[in-house]
């Protein structure tokens, strides 16, 4: 298996088979072996059967069932441990960014660097459809905080479009421990912590307002950015 490509899937049934069908078709186009992996979190609406009906007809689709809600890091964390591929790119059920920007990525993993993630904060990104102000006033402020205390010279960590080598997959995320919003920066500080390289490439992305994630959500972030300072402080993800 060369890709693997894990979508977490929380009450997305309104959107979930446009964005499988849009990764399928890319991916059906580059005459590689690929995967595509739904992690459906415990969700209360009918993902799971959309998913499975698509299986039917996707030989390359395969569904990992939750029976309850545990988060997103934690799906993501599920689904990457479980994929095969000797690449991963974990990307939103949303389509905010787009299966083709994997062609971005791509090329700085086949020059060395183990962890590339797209990123809305570079200078040749393209925002399509903007956030509203407020939410990226927060996330700029948020981000100045977790340079100093996680990840300094990241400025985008939580772009939910990042791609891994196998080796980094199983380094980063058998030591993760942060199941919510805040893993996308865990991933970020262990890959750090065992000196694996990264590299934040400028992507198009745009906002959908059905986004699960709301205001009070950065305060958990926040939160979980204090246990990964703590973390990586007391050394638990290794050196």
């Amino acid at each position: 298996m060369y890709l693997s490509v894990v979508i977490p899937a929380f009450n997305e049934a309104a959107r979930i088979a446009e964005t499988i069908l849009d990764i399928d078709r890319y991916l059906k186009a580059q005459n590689s072996a690929y995967e595509i992996i739904v992690v459906n979190d415990g969700s209360s609406d009918n993902t799971s059967d959309i998913v499975g009906r698509l299986a039917e007809h996707i030989s390359a689709l395969r569904l990992i069932e939750n029976p309850e809600n545990k988060g997103k890091g934690k799906a993501v964390r599920q689904g990457l441990l479980e994929a095969t591929g000797s690449l991963c790119l974990f990307t939103d059920a949303d389509n905010s960014t787009r299966i083709d920007q994997i062609a971005k990525l791509h090329p700085y993993l086949e020059e060395g660097y183990q962890v590339v993630i797209g990123s809305r904060a570079q200078k040749d990104a393209a925002i399509t459809v903007k956030q509203p102000w407020y939410r990226v006033i927060i996330g700029k402020l948020g981000n100045k905080l977790v340079q100093v205390l996680a990840v300094p010279g990241i400025k985008d960590t939580q772009c939910g479009f990042k791609m891994f080598t196998r080796h980094a997959v199983e380094k980063i995320f058998s030591r993760m421990t942060i199941d919510g919003w805040g893993f996308d920066i865990e991933a970020l500080a262990i890959a750090r912590r065992l000196k694996l390289p990264i590299k934040e490439v400028g992507i198009e992305w745009a906002n959908h307002s059905e986004s699960f994630f709301k205001p009070g959500d950065y305060l958990r972030v926040m939160r979980e950015l204090g246990v990964i300072w703590w973390n990586g402080l007391i050394r638990k993800y290794g050196n």
